[in-house]
């Protein structure tokens, strides 16, 4: 039986448009967490939108410190690393890499598609788990869970829960991921741990979030408010909508990063450029390797 008492639903305290840049080699990206205006959202440290053609791409390059998240909405992705590790991504798939201690991999589209598009996300690692050794979770489209809360919406359980439906990424970070669609004229709440930070990344469409419906349109990110509340109401309207609902537990911890570097100090990243250069404490294999698919 529904609660006739409703939720408190956490509202939106910023809007911050993910204007196109260059990144990469002739690549394109939408940056939302990561601009001057939204540096980072803890423990979010980047947010991308990414639209790349055949002849871009991310090649060769190293991270410590954290967790990329790549997400495929349309094309293909190939990844390679230093390790060994090689394969592709489609519409739809997952790959959650931890960098730990270090990794050196590349990341380029398909050659034989027209463009590769979907979103990559950087989470920080708490400071226990920085220097841990780089692992790999990687799940099909076919292997993602969804929840239905109601006829015309389906969510995608990337990470974390929704609707008493549980992914089985295991996050160091305390982490929900979630890919909404919703059908127009539909309204739904999220349940949000109370104490997580969170955001919504608006795909397509437009949706209005919280109790005073404020108007979230594409290529947005839209950030919650932090009032102890754990949930949050989104209705459509005259259209459907596609987003994204990501949230977690902040770390509360300092943050220095240069490039994909990202420590707690500054004498942490000073080691992390000599382990680099001299191939050391997890960069081991780095020394002279060359990915194939980035040739």
């Amino acid at each position: 039986m529904a609660s006739a008492i409703a939720r408190q639903s956490r509202s939106i305290v910023k809007a911050v448009l993910s204007r196109e840049q260059a990144e990469g080699a002739g690549a394109r990206v939408r940056r939302s967490i990561g601009r001057p205006e939204l540096r980072n959202h803890d423990p979010f440290l980047m947010l991308d939108e990414f639209n790349v053609d055949k002849n871009g791409g991310f090649p060769d390059h190293p991270h410590r410190g954290f967790e990329t998240v790549t997400y495929m909405l349309e094309g293909q992705f190939q990844h390679e690393d230093f390790a060994g590790h090689k394969g592709t991504i489609g519409p739809g798939d997952l790959q959650w890499m931890t960098a730990g201690r270090g990794i050196v991999h590349s990341e380029m589209p398909v050659k034989s598609q027209t463009r590769a598009h979907g979103l990559q996300l950087w989470i920080n690692l708490p400071k226990e788990h920085k220097m841990c050794e780089p692992q790999y979770q990687e799940l099909l489209d076919g292997e993602i869970k969804r929840a239905t809360p109601q006829d015309g919406v389906v969510v995608k359980v990337i990470a974390g829960e929704s609707h008493g439906v549980k992914s089985q990424v295991y996050t160091r970070t305390p982490t929900m991921y979630l890919d909404y669609k919703m059908d127009k004229n539909k309204t739904v709440e999220q349940s949000i741990p109370a104490s997580y930070t969170g955001f919504i990344y608006m795909l397509k469409g437009t949706a209005y979030i919280g109790d005073k419906e404020f108007k979230g349109k594409a290529h947005h990110t839209l950030t919650f408010s932090e009032d102890g509340t754990d949930s949050i109401k989104i209705t459509t309207k005259d259209e459907d909508a596609h987003f994204v609902v990501i949230a977690g537990e902040p770390l509360h911890e300092p943050i220095v990063q240069h490039g994909p570097f990202v420590m707690n100090t500054q004498e942490e990243i000073y080691d992390t450029f000599a382990d680099y250069q001299n191939g050391q404490n997890g960069f081991e294999r780095a020394r002279n390797w060359q990915s194939s698919i980035a040739q």
